[in-house]
């Protein structure tokens, strides 16, 4: 039966690589294992819709639908303007408000697209005309956009909750760590970057003049940094649900962006609202099948066998480790982070437990590659949206992307993994253990 699975998984990659739609790749694996292994698609389908009325799965379309509304209502632009007043006259501080705005905005979202989407079209513009080149700019703001997975709330942490049986609350914080983690290296390689430009950087007068404003910009971003503090607090705080958080974000950006930003204005509040209904067909479609698909692996044990396996390679717990988060970056470098989530977590769980690796630890491990996948090729679905809407070349951002992910982003992978307090600490504060 392993040959089979092997077999199935072999058909799944080279779906992939056609680069045909995920729903479509998840079905046609599906539809092999319906006519090769041993297991009852009519149960297998029932079992699958039994889960996807459960009310935690509803927070992940909701969250979309908020940051889709989220990136219209100008509510990002009143972020950036409040952390520009601040930083933004040092020379490198500009990359710095990016990193800080993008972090954020993944505080409201819980999505990677949402931060390109809402602050690239105001933020690379900014950058380009102090000097900033191009590629550059748009590799740091998409780079940066990829905070949104692992600041919660995080829509791929809630599907981590929800597949492994763990608090959604618990797997929200062990992310926060390694999130501010990344957003303090990525500010700091910016700013030892960023000498090398000729920066067009403001007088003194106009900075005195900028510090006038702060006032009044820290006043009018109010309703924008509530967002954030409304669902973190709410959530912590245990008045609400994430679910029920992620409706109340929905909720407080619809009036925000009508009334006081007025970003929803010329007729573009539905078309928003059917792009996010659009989007979040295709996602749960994919999630059904991709559900379906690694039940199927669970009944035929393809876990243990996996433990089996890995163990007879080595039993180094280090190296086994290290090959575990190669594994989960290759993944997350041919699937998105969802499908990537849903896929493997319950097939590497037993093996994790084994390692002594606690759920909510291998949360944050799962968090941190699948994030960083988002933004490497051949899928990089984040960076390509990126380059569309910085108008630049694959070229001129592949090279400032490397760097941004191998010195801000891949030693935090490592701490996540071999230091387990970045991402335990917070958590055992709440008392998750």
């Amino acid at each position: 039966m392993l040959t089979i699975v092997a077999l199935d998984v072999v058909l799944l990659v080279v779906l992939l690589m056609f680069s045909i739609p995920l729903p479509y790749c998840f079905g046609g694996a599906l539809m092999f294992m319906s006519v090769f292994g041993e297991v009852s698609m009519r149960s297998m389908t029932l079992w699958a819709f039994d889960q996807m009325i459960n009310p935690v799965l509803l927070a992940s379309p909701l969250f979309i639908l908020a940051g889709t509304l989220m990136g219209g209502s100008g509510i990002a632009k009143k972020l950036l303007d409040f952390v520009d007043v601040f930083i933004g006259h040092i020379k490198g501080g500009l990359g710095v408000v990016c990193c800080v705005t993008c972090a954020i905005i993944g505080a409201i979202s819980g999505s990677g697209f949402t931060g390109v989407a809402a602050a690239a079209p105001i933020m690379i513009p900014r950058m380009v005309e102090q000097g900033y080149p191009r590629g550059y700019a748009t590799a740091l703001l998409t780079v940066a956009s990829i905070l949104g997975l692992l600041i919660p709330p995080s829509a791929i942490m809630i599907l981590f909750g929800w597949i492994t049986e763990t608090s959604i609350l618990a797997c929200f914080l062990s992310t926060l760590g390694p999130g501010l983690a990344i957003t303090f290296l990525l500010s700091v390689v910016n700013l030892i970057w960023a000498k090398r430009f000729d920066l067009k950087l403001e007088s003194y007068e106009v900075i005195r003049e900028r510090r006038r404003e702060i006032v009044p910009r820290a006043l009018n971003a109010v309703p924008a940094l509530l967002m954030p503090v409304v669902v973190l607090g709410g959530i912590y705080g245990g008045v609400f649900t994430a679910t029920e958080a992620a409706a109340v974000a929905a909720a407080y950006a619809i009036p925000v962006g009508f009334w006081i930003y007025k970003g929803f204005r010329g007729g573009n509040f539905l078309p928003l609202v059917r792009d996010s209904a659009s989007s979040i067909g295709a996602i749960m479609t994919m999630i059904l099948f991709c559900l379906m698909l690694s039940q199927t692996f669970v009944i035929l044990k393809v876990p243990q066998a996996i433990v089996e396996i890995v163990y007879s390679v080595t039993q180094n717990r280090t190296l086994l480790l290290i090959l575990i988060n190669i594994f989960l970056f290759g993944v997350g470098m041919v699937v998105n982070d969802a499908t990537g989530m849903i896929l493997v977590a319950p097939l590497l769980l037993p093996l994790m437990r084994e390692l002594g690796v606690t759920p909510i630890h291998f949360g944050a491990i799962m968090g941190v590659n699948l994030a960083m996948g988002g933004v490497t090729p051949p899928y990089a679905s984040i960076l390509y949206l990126g380059m569309r809407l910085g108008k630049c070349t694959f070229q001129e951002i592949l090279g400032p992307t490397l760097v941004f992910l191998i010195f801000g982003y891949v030693p935090v992978v490592f701490l996540t993994t071999f230091w387990p307090p970045i991402s335990l600490f917070i958590p055992n504060l709440f008392g998750f253990n």
